[in-house]
């Protein structure tokens, strides 16, 4: 297997991205459409990184960083690419660019029900903080 290029999305990465995310990642989110991508890439262009393998996405985490907070979203690899270190890439490129701008703390959003990912996560050095729960309410009907 060709080694993983690193790097960031840019807005025509968008539908592919989409793409990756429905065979790759697990749940789904309001802003999975080509405005939420496009959205992100522009408000924070370097959030969204990619793994690539001979053109083709076969990874991604979402690194955003608002000045306050590190928030780590949409940790995915290919199935039939995973065990291979292409996450820990994803998060060595992530935390790299948390602590370029100043980052204190990464924060993970992971699904109570993925336990692999939940391993993943606790792999690479993240915990579990129980005290806090997450507030939604979506703007739009």
């Amino acid at each position: 297997m060709t080694e993983p290029q690193i790097r960031t999305a840019v807005p025509a990465d968008a539908e592919n991205v989409l793409l990756f995310w429905k065979e790759a990642a697990e749940g789904t989110s309001i802003t999975d459409d080509v405005d939420g991508v496009t959205g992100l890439i522009g408000r924070d262009p370097e959030a969204l990184i990619l793994a690539e393998t001979d053109g083709r996405i076969v990874g991604s985490v979402i690194a955003g960083y608002d000045g306050w907070r590190c928030s780590l979203y949409r940790l995915a690899v290919l199935p039939s690419h995973r065990r291979r270190g292409i996450a820990t890439r994803l998060l060595d490129a992530a935390e790299r660019r948390f602590l370029a701008v100043g980052g204190r703390r990464g924060d993970a959003m992971v699904l109570e029900a993925n336990e692999r990912a939940q391993q993943a996560w606790a792999a690479a050095g993240y915990r579990r903080e129980d005290h806090w729960r997450r507030w939604v309410k979506p703007f739009t009907g």
